[in-house]
């Protein structure tokens, strides 16, 4: 993508529909007049009464517990500098987007227009009773140190600096992890740290909260080495200045053990790391260009173990592991501050977490067999579903340990309980979708490619290394569209009508006939056939000169089935097709089967459904907990379609009993909990959280994956196609290009793994 096309989609995406990215949504009901009169007067003067009375209870009747403020006066964004609170308002928006989908806390952004610390302080005071915790953002430095430190003192709310305290945090947690795999002790390490900003100085001081000694530290800004003979130093780097009589980065580096680089790209050679201790610890973290780069770093030294802040590379230092999560844990137990306890229990939890076991989800996500403890994995992943329950426990046991949680947690199982819950709320799964897909991007034939939605959800799959895109349609349109998309890639372009693939068109019409020519097709209609994109698609992917299709934008589903069924047919084992559609809803993700294919399926075939749509869910990374669905519960009508589902049930109790399987059941028990747990606790559903619905027939699942996607505007993914002998993937009529793109990763991680399939039985 040029960067004239880069900058265009980047404001087109903050413009439309609506500009900006974040939006108030009321919680509660407004339909009546009886709501609006507790909403508004006469009845909210009741909560404002009871406030008055007890100012704690704020955070009973109003959303200050979950609402931070991110504030700035844009002295330092990014790495653009001091571009003003105006300009630095789409940041602060999407640092609101990150608390938001990692945590489920509400932000309000707020631009502060002043340079002057006073003032900013004054207006932070004034406003804060509005707010559950202050997340103080791109603030330049030495400010930002004097204006964190009068908050945390004169406000009764958590304050944090992220810009200093999150890296700081996250490469704690990487660094306490290297220096056990490196056999060294955080005491005796000798560590150089480059740059002397907000972030570095935090940096520093959270590893002498660790242990690391002071005399060990060599820390660097523009002008070289920081040393104690250096005249007009600021208070923050006077605390670090050293008294060894060195000036350079190169001079520093001899013997060091740890390197931290928070300064500029490119200003650390391989001669450097070559002079540094046995089995070297560097995290290069300068964005977006590291102070050395990876591959050049461990092709330096082998020994060594690093880090940087590109998701690109092993060990990414990425802040979204920890402020969401620290404040979350602050928010819950209504915490005062967020103190250095709380700080360092965040690394702790960061720190022992990447030794665990890591859930198959983070695996697949990451295209990994098995990611373990070791120098490539030495901090969680960011998308990783268990930090939300793990770090914010610890930052609240902190809390209450130091004194400063002002409603402590009783009941720690029902508290983690709750976290999880709060990862509804976000799309998690499909960003890992995404990133497997790119591990490994294969080639996917778009049929409709003239198209002006698909040719840019090509696009997008080819400039995000998601797919390589072969456009079939017409050629002439194609290419106008592509100009005007400036998507100026060399991807191949294929039009079946014209005499420009005559040749490998006559091969494909060949190999159709020979495969029917005792079913009525003659080598005329064969090459006739060729002639339509779907047949000629299908025959790439069967003969290899391609691995995956995506068709069905502009055509019906059944006439986009038949040329698949014809030319591709089942995969091995299999009886019947049918579809599954990914709902992304508030509780989470939600599989829902058959949406597109089988309009009365029998007992025997809901069981293969079932089953097919099972090993959907664990290429997810999930296990499956499916609830047949009905209009009756466990027996409760004899009606044909309640009994044919109880059948199935049965069949896959007995044949399949490691499945998590139940019904029949109306759709509200098998979603809510505690009512099947009371009404039915026999159920091998009861107490689990189902994941999976697998409905009677065609018509009440096709209904409710449209309701939920149109009423409750869940995004979907899907329909996808289960039990095909090739990955055939078919879109919804006018899918949007988000969807598009959606499924182009499905069918990708789908020919991953027919591949690994058939490479395991050549084996």
């Amino acid at each position: 993508m040029s960067k004239q096309s880069k900058r265009r989609e980047a404001l087109v995406y903050h413009a439309k529909p609506k500009p900006g990215k974040i939006e108030v949504i009321p919680t509660k009901k407004y339909a009546t007049q009886r709501d609006l009169a507790l909403a508004y007067s006469p009845g909210v003067a009741e909560p404002c009464l009871e406030i008055e009375k007890d100012v704690n209870n704020v955070y009973k009747y109003t959303a200050k517990g979950n609402l931070v403020a991110v504030i700035s006066n844009g002295t330092a964004v990014l790495g653009l500098g001091n571009i003003g609170p105006e300009a630095s308002k789409p940041v602060m928006e999407g640092k609101g987007l990150l608390f938001k989908i990692f945590a489920d806390i509400d932000v309000f952004d707020i631009e502060v227009d002043t340079e002057n610390i006073e003032e900013f302080i004054q207006t932070v005071k004034m406003i804060a009773p509005t707010f559950g915790g202050i997340n103080l953002e791109d603030i330049k430095a030495p400010e930002a140190f004097e204006i964190e430190r009068r908050l945390k003192e004169e406000l009764d709310i958590p304050v944090m600096h992220d810009d200093q305290h999150g890296t700081a945090i996250i490469s704690a947690a990487a660094l306490l992890n290297a220096l056990e795999l490196s056999e060294k002790s955080i005491e005796d390490a000798k560590i150089v740290v480059s740059g002397a900003g907000a972030a570095a100085i935090s940096c520093t001081r959270l590893y002498l909260a660790f242990g690391a000694k002071r005399e060990n530290v060599v820390m660097l800004d523009s002008k070289g080495v920081i040393r104690n003979d250096r005249d007009n130093l600021t208070s923050q780097k006077a605390e670090f200045a050293t008294h060894r009589k060195i000036d350079t980065l190169d001079e520093a580096m001899v013997d060091a053990d740890v390197f931290v680089g928070l300064s500029t790209s490119d200003i650390v050679s391989p001669s450097m790391l070559l002079a540094m201790a046995k089995n070297p610890i560097v995290f290069a973290m300068a964005n977006p260009d590291p102070e050395i780069g990876y591959d050049l770093a461990i092709a330096t030294r082998k020994d060594i173990i690093m880090a940087t802040g590109r998701s690109d590379h092993p060990n990414q230092v990425n802040n979204v592991l920890g402020f969401p999560f620290i404040f979350r844990g602050a928010l819950d137990v209504r915490a005062t501050k967020i103190n250095e306890a709380m700080k360092m229990a965040a690394v702790k939890a960061l720190a022992d977490l990447a030794k665990e076991a890591v859930p198959e989800q983070v695996n697949i996500a990451y295209g990994e067999t098995r990611l373990t403890f070791s120098k490539e994995y030495i901090i969680p992943k960011p998308f990783d579903p268990r930090l939300i329950a793990t770090v914010p426990p610890a930052v609240a046991r902190a809390a209450m340990e130091s004194g400063v949680a002002k409603e402590p947690i009783e009941d720690w199982a029902k508290y983690e309980e709750q976290l999880l819950d709060r990862l509804g709320n976000d799309n998690k799964i499909v960003r890992l979708l995404l990133n497997r897909a790119k591990l490994d991007p294969k080639r996917v034939v778009f049929t409709e490619a003239d198209s002006i939605d698909v040719l840019k959800a090509a696009q997008i799959v080819y400039e995000e290394g998601i797919a390589i895109p072969i456009l079939l349609g017409r050629k002439d349109e194609i290419e106008r569209l592509k100009e005007e998309l400036e998507f100026d890639a060399d991807v191949e372009i294929i039009d079946p009508k014209s005499d420009e693939q005559l040749e490998q068109k006559n091969k494909y019409a060949n190999i159709y006939w020979e495969q029917h020519k005792r079913k009525g097709v003659t080598s005329l209609l064969a090459e006739k056939i060729m002639r339509e994109r779907n047949y000629y698609a299908a025959m790439m992917v069967n003969e290899g000169d391609a691995d995956a299709l995506i068709s069905g934008y502009s055509r019906s589903y059944p006439s986009v089935v038949k040329p698949m069924l014809d030319l591709i047919g089942l995969a091995p084992g299999s009886t019947r097709i049918a579809t599954t559609n990914v709902m992304m809803t508030q509780r989470g993700p939600m599989f829902l089967s058959d949406t597109a294919i089988n309009i009365n399926p029998s007992a025997q075939d809901l069981t293969k459904i079932a089953q097919m749509t099972a090993k959907v869910v664990k290429m997810f990374g999930m296990e499956p907990v499916m609830a047949m669905t009905s209009y009756s519960n466990f027996g409760s009508s004899k009606d044909q379609t309640a009994t044919k589902v109880r059948e199935a049930v049965s069949y896959l109790h007995k044949r399949h009993p490691d499945l998590l399987v139940d019904g029949e059941l109306q759709t509200d028990f098998a979603l809510n909990s505690q009512m099947l747990m009371d009404s039915f606790p026999f159920s091998k559903l009861a107490g689990k959280k189902v994941n999976t619905l697998i409905f009677p027939n065609l018509e009440s699942a096709n209904i409710t994956y449209k309701l939920l996607k149109e009423l409750n505007k869940a995004e979907s993914v899907g329909p996808i196609m289960m039990g095909m002998r090739k990955p055939v993937h078919i879109l919804q009529l006018h899918a949007s290009v988000d969807e598009i793109v959606n499924m182009t990763a499905i069918a990708v991680i789908d020919a991953q793994q027919k591949e690994k399939l058939e490479q395991k039985a050549k084996k």
